[in-house]
């Protein structure tokens, strides 16, 4: 999976299990959801076959906020959003942006840089814990 500024992971779970793990691991860490879309239901809805997809949108005030404070249009990308689908192999996968790649696409100042750290290591962990069968473990 190759998509600039797209950070995506194999889960070992299926979709509605990654899904439920990575809403889990958000909330678990005082991170608040927003949105939870599952597009294969709309999809349904008007008769149109779809695979397993679905968004999580989900943030903190205190991490985007100053991103946007120094570039307002990085709120077109914030909160920020997980996706996770299946494929036609059936595998299901987890995806989302990069802050740092989102910095970068926006033009965010180095001086975030912990910020952008910060969100990217959160990020990554949630992933793993959704993802990964043995996150709980560790």
């Amino acid at each position: 999976m190759t998509v600039d500024g797209l950070i995506a992971c194999v889960s070992k779970f299926g979709p509605k299990e990654t899904m439920d793990r990575l809403a889990a691991a958000v909330t678990s860490r005082g991170i608040s959801i927003m949105a939870r879309t599952d597009h294969a239901a709309a999809a349904a809805a008007v008769g149109i076959e779809l695979r397993p997809t679905e968004v999580l949108i989900f943030g903190n005030a205190r991490a985007g906020k100053p991103l946007m404070q120094a570039v307002q249009t990085v709120g077109i990308d914030l909160p920020l959003k997980a996706l996770v689908w299946q494929d036609d192999g059936g595998r299901t996968w987890l995806a989302y942006n990069d802050p740092r790649w989102l910095a970068q696409r926006h033009g965010v100042d180095v001086g975030s840089d912990r910020t952008l750290h910060a969100m990217a290591d959160a990020l990554a962990t949630v992933a793993r814990e959704a993802t990964d069968a043995f996150a709980e473990a560790r």
